[in-house]
């Protein structure tokens, strides 16, 4: 037996439960993990929520970052021993392969041997944040170096993902935050520059630090901010979405989009963990970038396992800075 987190109706923080469950053996090509540390994201209070892309059969575990040691390994698996200190890449489904538990069963495929410099709670808050950033301003973006990059939502754990691998490759990142009240650590993160939207005129600020406008825009937020992003990119910019915090409507910038012939990209992790050849590239790059120290992973704060509430109270509140992480 095992104590796993799941929920029976989709609500706040408080619809988790811990249960006990049975886990079976690893099947083949599988691999069974005593969890010792968990990543918590934004994508897992949307299922909890029902507002997610995925809606589960109830009731449902969720969870998409774990590191542990490998306790069992099934057939047809190469490449991973018991006691190897392992993490997780984020499956396509949280429900069929939920992260939240004690201990957890996930593809051979999914399962990355990390750094020995990494601690379990590091490498928990590795993988969603440096692959979503990785895939969006590397594989699809192709930013270069001394080229301005704008990242909204800077202090969440993609934004300050996003702000390390721009930096690592020689580009200049721009934070974009709600107010200025992290701006110093923003700073302190690897920021170039910080604006503050709701203190700010975001478009002139822009502008002002980068008059040639700006090709790259990696938004989490959607809403209103779409028009002065947009009014603030170079001609044949690329603005990737990936998340959508607001929830006020999106306007469509029609003008700035013909004028510009501008791209608004629509864009999923999975893009980068569904395909082998590009998932591989990702992990060379991230994992060479964590050894050489470029890398980081930024944590905001942990809990215990029993609080799993609380943390996930803590997920909702936007206090934090980095990732959540949950200790087993």
């Amino acid at each position: 037996m095992a104590r796993v987190v799941r929920f029976y109706a989709y609500g706040g923080p408080e619809v988790l439960r811990i249960e006990d469950v049975a886990v079976p053996p690893p099947g083949s090509g599988e691999v069974r993990i005593r969890v010792k540390a968990l990543g918590l994201n934004r994508a897992e209070a949307s299922m909890r929520k029902g507002t997610y892309i995925e809606t589960p059969a109830l009731p449902s575990g969720l969870g998409l970052e774990a590191a542990g040691i490998v306790e069992a390994v099934g057939e047809g698996v190469d490449g991973l021993a018991l006691g190897d200190a392992v993490s997780i890449i984020p499956p396509r489904s949280m429900a069929r392969w939920p992260a939240y538990g004690e201990l957890v069963t996930f593809p051979a495929e999914l399962v990355v041997k990390h750094p020995p410099s990494l601690g379990f709670e590091a490498a928990a808050a590795t993988w969603m944040q440096y692959l979503t950033a990785y895939g969006a301003l590397i594989d699809i973006a192709h930013l270069g170096r001394g080229e301005p990059v704008v990242i909204t939502a800077a202090s969440s754990s993609v934004g300050l993902a996003a702000i390390q691998i721009a930096k690592a490759v020689g580009a200049v990142p721009i934070a974009v935050t709600r107010t200025s009240a992290k701006k110093a650590a923003l700073l302190d993160a690897g920021a170039a520059h910080v604006v503050a939207s709701h203190e700010e005129e975001l478009e002139a600020r822009l502008k002002e630090i980068a008059p040639q406008g700006v090709r790259v825009v990696l938004d989490a937020v959607g809403g209103p901010i779409f028009m002065p992003l947009t009014a603030a990119m170079s001609r044949g910019g690329m603005l990737i979405e990936y998340g959508g915090l607001s929830p006020e409507p999106t306007p469509f910038p029609l003008f700035e989009v013909l004028a510009k012939t501008l791209t608004l990209r629509g864009y999923l992790v999975h893009e980068i963990t569904g395909d082998p050849a590009r998932l591989e590239a990702a992990k060379r790059f991230i994992l060479d970038g964590l050894a050489a120290g470029a890398l980081k992973p930024v944590i905001a704060r942990t809990f215990p396992f029993d609080e799993i509430v609380e943390a996930h109270r803590f997920l909702e509140s936007g206090e934090q800075f980095g990732k959540i992480v949950v200790t087993v």
